[in-house]
């Protein structure tokens, strides 16, 4: 195949610069990214090799410019292989994986650019560089020292190959929890089995089977979240109630092919000779050093506080689920399979509230619907179908953004259904971010979510807790919309991983608004909107299980920080992790998010490694910031509103997020109004 013949090297003519997908195969993939990155060498080669004195548009703005291709066919990829992939693909990302870890590592370390950017970092504050400029050359400066830049050429050579052994076994994890959670899942058979289920359950399964090619009438639960979850909170059939529970946390701890329990080890042992490198006792350590939170006591404090709290509120809840099954006459120990369904029934007695009787009025379109007005009471842009824009498969959804003045800025792909070829998880994830640098200056970002399907006629309806899912995709989704700065390294969601889910976890808030959901929350039948009775339940019933999912969230934060933090990495992570869930008390009830042999935000790929942490430490921000709204007695005050757009939202990582936050607040945040949120206000046990 000549490069002439590859349509990945050829200008793509698409809207708003989209690929021909309908053109791609997975063989262009890899001669494609090879000679990207040939392309981007010489780039490099050049930059270091020019003669002109070292200043910021020659070397950092150069820097920021280069290897625009490389990036546009990454992205590619990664969109491609994470929502619909295929062992080709597979195939490619596996063989691809290591030689771009490898030349990412070598870009960011190559001796004759790093001297001149190193050289520009040194005079930063004599060169009269705006605020920005100089952020650029600090966060360039930063990006290359992580990547080894000071090392001896057999130490920079060393860490490549490192660096190139995780890429491989970050894709490796990711495609076998996937494998697993294709290859297991429990076929309902006949009546009995669906016992408890509701209708719209029923046809989710149903649709399941039809998405996998089963036989016509079978009823299928896969192990995506959006079915587990539904399955364990209705179903009256303990058995199988256990049987799906079992399955959902042992993905990725099957022996054979697809056991990932050697392979987080294995990255565990790397990313502590990687820290080692740099000088640290621990990949923890290593990791929080370009964090907000700066050193694991930060961390260990914030989590200890909250988990203390939140251990002490759940002896409450667990009394009180336990009396409902007195009062139904269950005579069994209550089990980790057990807890959603007597907790659903403790929620429809105490609150009154049936989440079965909810979802009629929480369709997907109305919430789709719902989340675009709040981006226009909010930030003053509107969202326009563009059924003419095809996308990588038949569910994605295009919208094409516009200003206040009707000026086009920005496309957003919506992927919101669960299919074989798509992993778990919900997550944002961009085609172009916006800088003026590279003259990109309408970003391309997608959002993916792995809700049910619908029943061919029906609607999609979400519970609750999807809602919120698709609202806080969406934050990030806007955080890459809104954000068009002067320099691609500064751009979007490429901010410090604890600052990055404050936009997502502060758009949820809108969700709840009672006005937002009396405009947008119909009944899908009789079009009526919600009852403000219901809201009001809804409201009242919030706190009801935060000790819990407070529980199931720190355990997850706890073990991962665990993990990273041990000078001798675990050999067995399965022994690990329950040695660390025992000394710090956790109940076998409560379980934990994610278990590490199938924890895909640490080990398919590094950027929550040490981590996890920031959905919590992103709270105590959310949660303040959006009482800058309460205190101003409108959740769209249009001053509030604004600075949110500037300092949040619009500023990508122009701003350090510590000032950003502040220059927003006027002021650091504090952590009342996140206890306050979960219900955790009230002094914890001794």
């Amino acid at each position: 195949m000549t490069q002439n013949d590859n349509p990945l090297l050829n200008d793509w003519h698409g809207p708003f610069g989209l690929p021909p997908f309908d053109l791609l195969r997975a063989e262009h993939f890899e001669p494609a990214l090879h000679e990207a990155m040939r392309r981007h060498r010489e780039e490099l080669d050049a930059l270091a090799a020019q003669a002109e004195p070292v200043d910021f548009d020659n070397t950092a703005a150069a820097l920021d410019r280069s290897g625009e291709l490389l990036y546009r066919l990454d992205a590619l990829l990664g969109n491609l292989t994470a929502s619909h992939t295929s062992p080709e693909l597979q195939a490619v990302q596996r063989a691809v994986a290591g030689p771009m870890a490898a030349h990412d590592t070598a870009v960011r370390t190559h001796p004759g650019v790093f001297a001149r950017l190193d050289q520009l970092h040194q005079r930063r504050e004599q060169l009269g560089l705006s605020p920005e400029q100089r952020r650029l050359v600090e966060r360039l400066h930063t990006d290359a020292l992580r990547a080894g830049a000071r090392f001896a050429p057999a130490q920079r050579q060393a860490y490549q190959e490192l660096v190139a052994e995780l890429a491989e076994l970050n894709a490796r994890f990711g495609q076998n929890v996937l494998a697993d959670e294709n290859g297991h899942g429990l076929l309902l058979d006949g009546e009995a089995d669906q016992a408890g289920l509701p209708h719209f359950f029923r046809e989710a399964c149903r649709q399941a089977a039809i998405d996998r090619g089963l036989p016509e009438g079978s009823r299928l639960v896969t192990l995506s979240r959006s079915m587990v979850v539904p399955f364990l909170t209705f179903s009256e059939r303990r058995d199988l109630r256990e049987t799906v529970w079992r399955a959902w946390v042992a993905r990725g701890e099957h022996p054979g092919e697809h056991d990932n329990r050697p392979i987080a080890a294995r990255i565990l042992q790397l990313r502590q000779r990687q820290a080692a490198m740099h000088g640290q006792a621990s990949f923890a350590d290593h990791a929080l050093t370009d964090a907000m939170a700066g050193h694991q006591g930060a961390v260990r404090e914030l989590l200890g506080e909250v988990w203390r709290r939140a251990r002490s509120a759940f002896d409450g809840e667990r009394a009180l689920v336990e009396d409902c099954m007195r009062q139904h006459g269950a005579g069994h120990a209550l089990q980790a399979w057990d807890w959603r369904f007597w907790a659903e029934k403790v929620r429809a007695e105490r609150y009154a509230l049936d989440e079965a009787a909810v979802k009629p009025y929480l369709s997907l379109d109305r919430l789709v619907e719902a989340m675009f007005d709040c981006a226009q009471r909010l930030f003053g842009v509107h969202f326009e179908r563009r059924a003419d824009i095809a996308g990588y498969h038949p569910d994605v959804v295009a919208w094409e953004m516009f200003d206040a003045a009707g000026e086009s800025r920005g496309l957003f792909l919506q992927d919101n259904f669960a299919r074989p070829t798509k992993r778990s998880g919900a997550w944002m994830s961009d085609f172009q971010y916006g800088s003026r640098n590279r003259g990109a200056l309408r970003p391309v970002i997608l959002n993916n979510c792995n809700f049910s399907r619908a029943a061919p006629g029906e609607p999609t309806l979400l519970s609750l807790d999807d809602a919120r899912t698709l609202f806080h995709e969406f934050g990030h989704g806007l955080h890459g919309l809104l954000s068009v700065t002067g320099y691609h390294r500064l751009a979007g969601t490429q901010v410090l991983r604890d600052f990055v889910e404050l936009p997502s976890q502060l758009y949820e808030h809108w969700l709840m608004e009672p006005g937002v959901l009396q405009r947008h929350a119909r009944h899908w039948q009789t079009g009526e909107p919600i009852p403000r009775a219901m809201v009001d339940k809804l409201q009242a019933a919030e706190r009801w299980c935060q000790a819990y999912e407070t529980l199931r969230y720190t355990a997850s934060a706890l073990v991962d920080l665990e993990a990273h933090a041990a000078a001798e990495p675990p050999a067995d992570i399965t022994a690990f992790e329950a040695q660390v869930c025992e000394r710090i008390g956790l109940p076998e009830v409560v379980g934990m998010n994610h278990r590490l042999c199938h924890f895909q935000h640490l080990f398919a790929g590094g950027g929550y490694a040490a981590g996890y942490y920031v959905y919590l430490w992103a709270e105590v921000l959310d949660a303040d910031a959006f009482n800058a709204f309460v205190e101003a007695g409108d959740p769209f005050d249009p001053q509030v509103a604004q600075r949110l757009l500037r300092h949040v939202y619009a500023a990508g990582d122009s701003v350090a997020p510590q000032q950003t936050y502040i220059d927003f607040r006027g002021r650091p945040a504090g952590i009342e109004p996140l206890l306050a949120q979960r219900g955790l206000l009230e002094p914890a046990s001794a």
